[in-house]
């Protein structure tokens, strides 16, 4: 993903409290989310935030524009209109990171033979993928 460098903005959410959780408005992703409490509450919109973005950039679709906090206008009288900051540079590099588990089939034989070599299979599978596509140990903007 060259040429996406410095990808930080601040979204504007709004904070309803309920009775167990505060719920999180997104409104320029068009999303909700919650946490026990408002630090939680916080970190619950930044990782949506954060994750809704890198996917819509990985579809090709530009990032929405953060509306003016002042255009933000939330429906009960209790709730709070806040800024929440994200680093999509930062969620791309633990997204791109994380693993994922995949569930592949393979011949009985084959499998008892590799078990007995001790091979690990997550680690063989990624080298051989990589090997594959002629692709780096690690996505260049994962460093």
């Amino acid at each position: 993903m060259k040429g996406m460098r410095n990808m930080k903005n601040a979204y504007p959410v709004i904070l309803s409290e309920g009775k167990e959780y505060i719920v999180v408005t997104i409104p320029d992703f068009g999303i909700n989310t919650q946490g026990k409490d408002r630090t939680e509450a916080m970190e619950m919109a930044r990782d949506a935030i954060g994750l809704m973005g890198i996917d819509m950039q990985d579809d090709g679709e530009a990032l929405p524009k953060p509306t003016e906090m002042t255009d933000v206008k939330p429906e009960n009288v209790g709730d709070l209109v806040t800024l929440v900051d994200v680093d999509f540079d930062e969620y791309r590099r633990a997204n791109d990171l994380r693993a994922v588990k995949k569930n592949c089939t393979i011949p009985s034989w084959l499998n008892v033979a590799a078990e007995k070599a001790g091979l690990n299979f997550s680690n063989l599978l990624a080298e051989a993928i990589r090997e594959k596509l002629k692709l780096p140990e690690r996505p260049e903007h994962a460093y």
